[in-house]
């Protein structure tokens, strides 16, 4: 088992085409809204979107705050506040925070309202664009937003045929821009996180190798959620640890170990170690290890 060695380097060739469309588009909008998985708001966070919206009126939102330690939740709005940028807990898979971020992106833009007027903007809804990477749940936002069914508005004066606009409200619109984008990976650490979460998607990468990580992630960190989860006896992890071998050797045995109280076994009465780091994996990305924030303030 290779340590913190993998090779992670994907960026799709038509991400190029929807970056700069976006940047196009952006001449339109009134207010961004970033969607950010809150268990990793720096890792889901491009540094290209803050680099081409940062004269642009902002609202962040920590999606899946429901998978998140609550206080690093509560540490992780202040510290945008303290940035200047107002942020929101959204839950998009409830609905949970859904109308707090439509009050906090007509509070954003109100806030300017001055600037719009004096553009003759006077009575014209707020226009919003919706950026993220994939699996932060861009896609699920946008359906609670627009409770899916929302009527899609006309063309406008200015704006190409084939834009899409979409009434929120009687004072939001939001335009409906196809692709995302994704990051170009700024640290192993950054990608492994995005792993961690199912932003990269398992067969990208070695399923095995991401949930051996995540696993020796979790062990020094978050033990007691992970002796909880599996059923183990602290003294039996304490035992492996205190053996004379390498610290990657001591997380396969825990690996086994999870394996053996799960079953995942195969012929010779040997370990699935896959199966067991989709366990792992799987756990993690629903919450049933626990609510916990990979990026903590």
């Amino acid at each position: 088992m290779s340590e913190n060695k993998m090779n992670i380097n994907w960026y799709p060739g038509h991400m190029a085409k929807t970056k700069k469309q976006i940047i196009e588009d952006l001449k339109l909008i009134d207010v961004v809204v970033e969607i950010l998985d809150a268990r990793i708001p720096i890792s889901s966070r491009n540094p290209d979107i803050a680099e081409y919206t940062k004269n642009k009126k902002k609202v962040i939102v920590l999606n899946k705050y429901d998978l998140a330690d609550e206080k690093q939740n509560a540490k992780w709005i202040e510290h945008f506040k303290e940035n200047g940028i107002e942020a929101v807990l959204v839950n998009s898979n409830s609905g949970e925070g859904i109308n707090k971020a439509i009050s906090k992106i007509e509070e954003v833009y109100s806030s300017g309202k001055s600037q719009y007027e004096n553009k003759g903007r006077i009575g014209k809804a707020i226009r919003v664009m919706i950026l993220g990477i994939p699996n932060v749940g861009k896609s699920s936002f946008i359906n609670r937003i627009s409770k899916k069914n929302s009527a899609t508005v006309g063309n406008k004066p200015g704006v190409t045929r084939q834009k899409q606009w979409i009434r929120i409200n009687q004072n939001i619109e939001l335009l409906d821009t196809p692709g995302v984008l994704w990051p170009k990976f700024q640290s192993e650490e950054v990608a492994l996180n995005l792993a961690y979460t199912g932003s990269i998607k398992d067969d990208v990468l070695e399923t095995i190798e991401i949930g051996f990580n995540l696993l020796r992630l979790l062990i020094d960190k978050h033990l007691d959620k992970l002796l909880e989860r599996y059923k183990l006896n602290k003294e039996e992890v304490d035992e492996i640890y205190n053996l004379d071998i390498a610290e990657n050797e001591k997380v396969l045995e825990v690996m086994h170990l999870i394996g053996k109280r799960r079953g995942a076994l195969i012929s010779g009465g040997n370990i699935d170690e896959e199966k067991v780091a989709k366990i792992i994996l799987d756990d993690f990305r629903s919450g049933k290890i626990g609510r916990i924030t990979l990026e903590e303030i």
